[in-house]
């Protein structure tokens, strides 16, 4: 079966040349904030031709973001950098119409459970899934097109900047899955890492668009199936600036993705 988020990242090889290889694909209407591809949508897809060329699932990508991303066919071009027995670098560059949107850089391979663990700290602690709150209706129109894609819910204590009554701390936890129930794989977490309102939002500043300058995701295990726990954090907002830290946790209380992202402020 092919399932909605795997189809809407799908790429197919369109030439080798030397360490470059060429893939067509497509930015699909539907996955956006306001006309405008979601950055961890956009990253998916050129993260799965990057895999695809290594021949191995990421480990840790990190994206620059140059253009907004709007509905059409798209080019990833991926050049190998390194091709390791263990670990392979490569970088890409996802292009539209002769635009390059994001450059990306990343390595691929397996994680080696080498018997060393140790976490401070823990998945988040959170009201069961169906307790959370979840986008307010589906049909609404002026609901963003990618939470129409997603089954994102909330801590109620987050949620109240939708309301008007933010929390007052720049956090923002909740669940993840898709609303297809779609598995949720290595790719499917480099969209994760950029699902959740902006943890800013609940500090109270006014609501706006918040575009990423960049964005890394560190992938750390295969996630078990069910919904996943997430929990993002901004701690300073400065020069225009901000930066959003983010735990993503899945039904085994493994650490299965880190995420840190640099971002403008709300306009």
């Amino acid at each position: 079966m092919t399932y909605l988020f795997e189809a809407a990242t799908a790429v197919e090889p369109a030439g080798v040349a030397g360490g470059v290889r060429r893939y067509r694909g497509e930015v699909h209407d539907g996955w956006d904030i306001g006309g405008n591809a979601n950055g961890g949508y956009v990253l998916a897809i050129a993260g799965r031709a990057m895999a695809d060329a290594m021949g191995r699932p990421p480990l840790t990508v990190t994206a620059h973001y140059l253009a907004p991303a709007p509905p059409g066919p798209c080019e990833v071009v991926v050049t190998t950098v390194r091709d390791g027995r263990r670990l392979a670098t490569c970088t890409a560059a996802l292009v539209q119409g002769g635009t390059e949107l994001i450059r990306v850089l990343g390595t691929f391979g397996v994680p080696a459970d080498r018997g060393m663990h140790h976490l401070d700290g823990g998945p988040p602690d959170l009201p069961p899934y169906d307790e959370c709150i979840g986008s307010a209706d589906v049909d609404d129109p002026e609901l963003p097109g990618l939470m129409r894609r997603l089954a994102v819910r909330l801590r109620p204590g987050d949620a109240g900047f939708r309301s008007g009554e933010p929390a007052g701390r720049a956090e923002m936890a909740g669940w993840f899955a898709f609303a297809t129930e779609t598995p949720i794989d290595q790719i499917g977490l480099l969209l994760v890492a950029d699902a959740f309102a902006p943890a800013v939002f609940n500090t109270g500043v006014p609501f706006g668009w918040v575009p990423t300058v960049e964005l890394t995701v560190h992938v750390r295990a295969v996630p078990t199936p069910g919904p996943l726990r997430c929990l993002f954090r901004t701690r300073f907002v400065a020069g225009g600036m901000l930066e959003e830290d983010g735990e993503i946790w899945d039904a085994s209380d493994a650490l299965v993705a880190q995420s840190r992202q640099l971002a403008l402020t709300p306009r």
